[in-house]
């Protein structure tokens, strides 16, 4: 699985789409032979993973152990159950020999619904693979799915980095995603439980959520998930709550003096170049101060670094 040390790091994402296809098995298809019709496909031919087509019994099928979803929708497994039922299985689905039955690589929800709907077979596409291949995949197919919820995502994003040993920049490059996704995911393992929890309901969505970890407390974070919860308020009115709220904490000052035009206009120059708020505070006649840099997401940050050739939010 690993590169040598050197090598470029592979895009995975792309890599697992090579188990899946160019076989798709049409309901009551068995592997093709010589004398059979073929399908059209615009990829190569592939004769190991044409031969690898089987019919498995669904008994012997156990699941995977990496399998990063946790939450399955009842009512779409049910729809995908009724439609196995009148269409039967369209995609295969892929394992490994394990012991003297077989062991799922990927395609758990289609392997659940046809238990559901009282099959006793299921196309499978047999490949080889090792344990850390298997985990690999696992994490690979399951990242690259739109239905997971955000916290199932972050979760395989964390567990990705860990397994493997691997920077978000090198991790997102192996995915072929850029560094920011990956990075945005995993800063959601950082809210407290009761906000992931809304997310995996989907009483929030990832843009609420972004915008609520601007904010400096837990608490704040909760008060304003909840408020956003019960109220529907759209992503761009939780970001307009989290502006108001830093940038009223921003102004609060013990005595309030008018700045000299230069800083102003300074101020002004360096905002306009940063595309953020800046405020430079004075003190000792102008002799000293510091310069505030303010930013409301981690993208912000990112882009502020770039022009200020600083480190990307990663490494902080």
């Amino acid at each position: 699985m690993a590169d040598k040390k050197g090598d470029k790091p592979r895009h995975l994402g792309r890599g697992l789409q090579s188990l899946l296809s160019p076989i798709i098995a049409a309901a009551g298809d068995v592997p093709p032979t010589s004398a059979g019709p073929t399908m059209e496909s615009n990829f190569p031919p592939d004769n190991e993973l044409r031969d690898s087509l089987r019919h498995l019994s669904v008994d012997a099928i156990t699941a995977n152990p990496y399998q990063a979803r946790t939450v399955w929708n009842d009512d779409e497994l049910a729809e995908l159950t009724e439609s196995i039922k009148a269409n039967g299985i369209i995609q295969p689905v892929v394992v490994r020999p394990s012991g003297l039955g077989y062991q799922l690589i990927a395609g758990e929800r289609r392997l659940r619904a046809a238990k559901l709907a009282a099959l006793t077979e299921i196309p499978a596409l047999v490949r080889q693979a090792t344990d850390e291949q298997l985990h690999e995949w696992a994490l690979v197919e399951n990242i690259h799915r739109v239905d997971l919820n955000p916290i199932e995502r972050a979760k395989a994003y964390r567990e990705y980095l860990s397994c493997f040993s691997l920077t978000q920049a090198e991790a997102a490059e192996r995915l072929g995603e850029g560094r920011s996704v990956v990075a945005n995911y995993l800063r959601l393992l950082d809210l407290p439980l009761e906000i992931k929890q809304m997310l995996v309901n989907n009483q929030l969505t990832m843009g609420h959520a972004r915008a609520i970890l601007a904010l400096p407390t837990d608490e704040l974070r909760r008060k304003l998930a909840n408020r956003a919860m019960a109220g529907r308020l759209s992503v761009r009115e939780v970001e307009r709550l989290v502006r108001k709220y830093l940038a009223g904490t921003g102004q609060a000052r013990p005595t309030v003096r008018a700045k000299p035009p230069h800083i102003v206009d300074l101020e002004n120059k360096l905002a306009s170049e940063l595309s953020t708020k800046v405020c430079i505070e004075t003190r000792k006649n102008g002799q000293r101060g510091r310069i505030i840099i303010e930013f409301y997401s981690l993208d912000e940050f990112d882009g502020i670094a770039e022009r200020l050739g600083l480190p990307s939010a990663e490494q902080l």
